[in-house]
């Protein structure tokens, strides 16, 4: 005689899931992963732009910090910087697109540019520090 648990019964089938049933599951969280990464793209340019705002504002404290030292009417590039000390070594030598960044030093006072998103210098969507 079997035991009871393993005896199947005429009438009954064993329940299981469908293939059907699955492919309704996979496919309702796609469509959820799918809103949930669109809605991240606006965060993810958002965060760009600050980031970048924020070591373009780093890079113009080292530059005032670098002429200290040596001439106001200079303008470093990064590495210079860098290697003087007064900016942090692990500073990005990028902005947050992959361009490099751009200096001008003028009267005392000196503006750290980026092309922003488009990476064409000249449209709205530059990034400057200090703004115009």
């Amino acid at each position: 005689m079997l035991h009871p648990c393993l005896s199947v019964s005429r009438g009954r089938r064993a329940r299981g899931v469908t293939l059907v049933e699955v492919l309704i599951v996979v496919a309702i969280m796609a469509l959820v992963a799918g809103g949930v990464g669109v809605a991240a793209l606006k965060y993810w340019g958002d965060a760009q732009n600050k980031t970048t705002e924020a070591n373009a504002r780093a890079i113009r404290g080292a530059v005032k910090a670098w002429w200290i030292d040596h001439s106001p009417g200079e303008c470093p590039p990064i590495e210079t910087l860098v290697s003087a000390g007064t900016l942090d070594r692990d500073s990005p030598r990028f902005d947050a697109w992959g361009e490099s960044w751009r200096l001008e030093c003028a009267e005392g006072d000196v503006t750290v540019l980026s092309s922003g998103p488009d990476r064409q210098s000249g449209t709205p969507d530059d990034i400057r520090v200090p703004p115009a």
